[in-house]
């Protein structure tokens, strides 16, 4: 576990995430930025602000979740952002019941002092409650997958901030109870005044609200740190936590990975982070795949090589951003389509036409149609 660092500086960055991938996105972005920290205000005479050639100018705040798998990933890219010269806070943010309390109030003064605030996931709770005590940091937002689209056509349409798998449900008593805070954040992350959020993206974006400025995200750090791959003759195939979030039959799904490692000769499954350890159990066993977990974004991992000459997906965030980190390699994505026959009752009304929309706004990858699922 890191030490504890101090207070942060008036010309700091203070950046939250909770999962790898926006871990990762954050180094992107700090990497896109050039070392430039926000413009310091005047100091005292002869006082010397800080420059973009310290390399602690930013400090990644890490609010650990309880999934082993994720902390795993998330420990292994904290290593590189300090290989990179960045200060890293560890915060065991989800321990006990009392943990919540003590993180926001040892985090308080670090959110008063810091002049830029950087979040991976504005539709987690515990950053939309940091957000209550933002006063006049600048902010970005770093992609976590698809829900970046999803965040921002929310923004333009004023409308509170769901998950994409959640819409079209009642709300809970959880949601009711937090719904003061989320209306505050959502006022937070809406531009005003003259202000302007940044959205830091390699995703497709649609209607741009006015004061929101965004910024392309071409993994040019990943590219520059690893690579190019090895690659190998057969085909990779890349899970999803589609079966897990409640949108997709489990049944169906083991069913259509089957076809696909038929079909195109795939030897590996490269599991997401959140695949039930059974659910691979069973799906090894009856595809005769390779399940592999990977300790690093999936990006960094293919990118680090070995690789398949094709690597086939459902729609994910990884139609859009594998083929960006994979330029310039001769790596073929192709991703297969969701048949709505796949979806649970349960799913949303939107997911058929999202993960649609997922699909057909990627370029650069090979669409498949939907395989049988039985």
């Amino acid at each position: 576990m890191s030490p504890r660092v101090g207070p942060v500086g008036p010309t700091q960055t203070l950046a939250f995430v909770e999962s790898p991938v926006q871990l990762l996105n954050v180094l992107e972005w700090a990497h896109h930025s050039d070392g430039r920290p926000p413009a310091a205000p005047p100091g005292p005479a002869g006082a010397h602000p800080r420059t973009g050639d310290d390399p602690s100018w930013l400090t990644l705040v890490v609010l650990s979740p309880g999934d082993p798998m994720t902390r795993g990933q998330l420990r292994r890219m904290a290593e590189l952002a300090r290989g990179e010269g960045h200060r890293v806070r560890w915060e065991e943010a989800r321990g006990g019941p009392t943990a919540p309390f003590r993180t926001v109030g040892a985090l308080a003064p670090l959110l008063r002092g810091a002049a830029r605030i950087v979040i991976g996931d504005p539709f987690s709770r515990y950053v939309q409650l940091l957000l209550t005590l933002v006063r006049e940091a600048g902010l970005v937002v770093v992609d976590d997958g698809t829900a970046t689209m999803e965040f921002v056509a929310q923004l333009a349409g004023g409308e509170r901030l769901v998950r994409w798998h959640r819409r079209g449900g009642r709300p809970g008593p959880r949601d009711l109870v937090f719904a003061p805070v989320s209306a505050l954040a959502r006022r937070r992350l809406a531009p005003a005044d003259g202000s302007t959020v940044e959205v830091f993206s390699a995703m497709p974006i649609g209607t741009v609200p006015d004061g929101v400025r965004v910024t392309v995200n071409d993994f040019a750090w990943t590219r520059s740190r690893f690579g190019p791959p090895r690659l190998t003759r057969g085909a990779d195939l890349v899970g999803t936590s589609l079966v897990e979030t409640g949108v997709v039959d489990p049944d169906r799904y083991l069913t259509a990975v089957r076809s696909l490692a038929r079909d195109h000769g795939a030897t590996r499954y490269f599991a997401h982070r959140r695949e039930s350890p059974e659910k691979l159990h069973r799906l090894a066993t009856a595809t005769g795949l390779e399940v592999c977990r990977p300790d690093l974004p999936l990006e960094l991992i293919a990118r680090r090589g070995p690789v398949g000459r094709t690597v086939l997906s459902f729609p994910s965030t990884v139609v859009h951003t594998l083929p960006l980190a994979l330029a310039g390699t001769e790596v073929r994505i192709a991703v297969c389509d969701i048949d709505p026959t796949w979806l649970t009752d349960h799913a949303s009304p939107r997911a058929h036409g999202f993960l649609s929309g997922v699909t057909g706004t990627a370029r650069d990858v090979h669409r498949l149609r939907s395989v049988g699922a039985g």
